[in-house]
């Protein structure tokens, strides 16, 4: 009995004197987008630090910078039992974004932070030994969830502040220093809240482009065949001899592509956010991306993916242009798995554990020599490749991948008196205002289809509907499928480019010339490329 009494007396004393906890709020990105974490701190009897809820290394190795940066700032670490819990539990917590959610949590239990206002905000920010504070990445998620969850502001390090701060309805603070993060919360000074201006910022980074078709010298054909992909959002395939302006001419596509919409701009800096590739004390991407990967890259880094997943070179071009030079120097194993995202447009990667999902809308063009030497069907010079090596440096590209680019375009040389002529080309401005044209057409016809915005989006539903061709123009394209061999998804291309050639030139149905030409540009479907 005695017993009994002693423990319901230490029961009874040990809830007058609770271990102290303190909770903060931090977020974890899932794909392009954020979910809430909340941090819980507790101290009690015994020794070291614990964190729980399935943090990775970087998380846990983040007790040994969040305590050397307590003690730089002249603040107490505790020297008792710390429990830190990441939830929800069973969520992976990654990187060191965390260090400054835990650092405030633990200043906060050991009694030497005010707590009363801490749910009221997102605190996120990796810790230097001396209490600076480095940036973070996704921090424009975290913010959109920040405000969709109601807290009223966002702490976080001052170089992604204006990134988060293009999120109206949120106020967003810059912290360079733990001790500032404190301080602000013991009411000893304020943090400088930065403001952005959405459609300002927007505006005002809508530059001209870099590059300029007006520098181009002939190729009136390739100009042609840019202008079509870009009004209808088409692949390309550009192939030719060495010096032909294959890459030049790809350079310079962005340059009359539709500006980007805010919608647009904000879903593109999301992707850059989350992969770590928005430049510091950048706040909004207005130009639309064009990227360039090596033909070294590995399929993991072009689709995305890794231990962590994390967004790929088809995902960071997301409302641009990805540019795949020399293609047939690439991998077979990494141009195949473009074949499914060229179709449904997103990427998804599975794990055993978790699915992640990232958007990736981009328009493909890709560049290529005819053989190995170069000089395939050159109008000039010889060609000195055997037919067998020939035809084994074209099969590197299967044929399922070349259906799914809607327009081959055969470069040829320039002629000397065009790289002569002192008389610009077409500038970009002319040309992307009539893509822009018809790209209004397409908006207004597809207004009542989600998530279709141009012709090469078409359903085969809408194809039905939009692409109709006159009586000749079923024997023109039945001919053609039969002599190039054409597959039903070729025939869905010429379709779609058709329709996209009647957009340029106004006209309300597709007419017999707009469906020669667009089977015109299936030139790597002709005989005389082995294929």
């Amino acid at each position: 009995m005695e017993a009994e009494k002693w423990q319901e007396e230490a029961d009874e004393l040990d809830m007058q004197h609770m271990p102290p906890m303190a909770r903060v709020y931090g977020s974890a990105v899932d794909g392009i987008n954020a979910l809430t974490i909340t941090v819980e701190v507790t101290i009690m009897s015994g020794i070291k630090v614990f964190v729980v809820g399935l943090p990775d290394n970087a998380v846990k190795e983040a007790v040994h910078r969040i305590e050397s940066a307590i003690t730089h700032c002249g603040y107490r670490m505790p020297r008792r039992k710390t429990v830190i819990n990441l939830s929800p539990a069973d969520l992976r917590k990654e990187g060191s974004s965390y260090d400054l959610t835990m650092a405030i949590g633990i200043l906060a239990a050991s009694g030497q932070v005010q707590a009363e206002e801490l749910g009221r905000y997102i605190i996120m920010g990796e810790l230097s030994l001396d209490g600076t504070l480095q940036p973070i990445t996704g921090a424009l998620p975290i913010a959109i969830q920040a405000r969709n969850e109601a807290f009223t502001g966002f702490i976080l390090p001052r170089a992604n502040a204006r990134e988060a701060a293009i999120v109206n309805k949120l106020t967003v603070y810059a912290a360079d220093h733990l001790r500032d993060v404190v301080d602000f919360f013991n009411k000893q000074r304020s943090l400088e809240q930065v403001v952005v201006d959405t459609r300002a910022e927007f505006a005002r980074m809508q530059q001209q482009a870099e590059f300029d078709f007006a520098d181009v010298r002939g190729q009136e054909n390739i100009k042609r065949a840019m202008e079509i992909a870009a009004a209808g959002g088409h692949n390309l395939i550009l192939i030719g001899p060495p010096g032909a302006g294959k890459t030049m001419l790809a350079r310079r596509l962005p340059s009359i592509l539709p500006p980007l919409s805010l919608q647009e701009a904000l879903e593109t800096t999301k992707i850059h956010s989350v992969a770590g590739k928005l430049a510091h004390h950048t706040a909004l991407l207005s130009v639309r991306p064009f990227r360039s990967p090596h033909h070294t890259i590995s399929d993991v880094a072009l689709v995305g993916g890794g231990i962590h997943p994390q967004p790929g070179e088809i995902s960071l071009a997301h409302n641009g242009v990805l540019f795949l030079d020399e293609l047939p120097e690439f991998k077979r194993t990494v141009l195949e798995v473009l074949r499914q995202p060229m179709e449904e447009r997103r990427v998804v990667i599975s794990r055993a554990r978790f699915s992640v999902e990232y958007p990736a809308n981009f328009m493909l063009v890709a560049a290529m020599n005819p053989c190995p030497c170069g000089f395939y069907n050159h109008p000039e010079k010889e060609c000195v490749c055997a037919p067998a090596a020939i035809q084994k440096y074209l099969n590197k590209i299967s044929g399922p991948l070349m259906d799914r680019i809607d327009l081959h375009v055969e470069v040829t040389p320039v002629a000397y008196r065009d790289l002569a002529s002192a008389r610009p080309g077409e500038f970009s401005e002319a040309i992307r205002e009539r893509v822009v044209a018809a790209r209004q057409r397409q908006a207004e016809r597809f207004r009542s289809s989600d998530g279709i915005h141009c012709n090469a989006q078409m359903t085969p539903a809408l194809m039905r509907q939009h692409c109709r061709i006159p009586a000749q123009g079923e024997t023109l394209i039945k001919s053609a499928m039969e002599k190039l061999g054409l597959s039903a998804r070729a025939y869905d291309r010429i379709l779609k480019v058709a329709r996209t050639l009647a957009d340029l030139n106004g006209t309300e149905h597709i007419q017999l010339a707009d469906l020669a030409e667009a089977i015109q540009y299936r030139s790597l479907d002709k005989e005389r490329w082995q294929f």
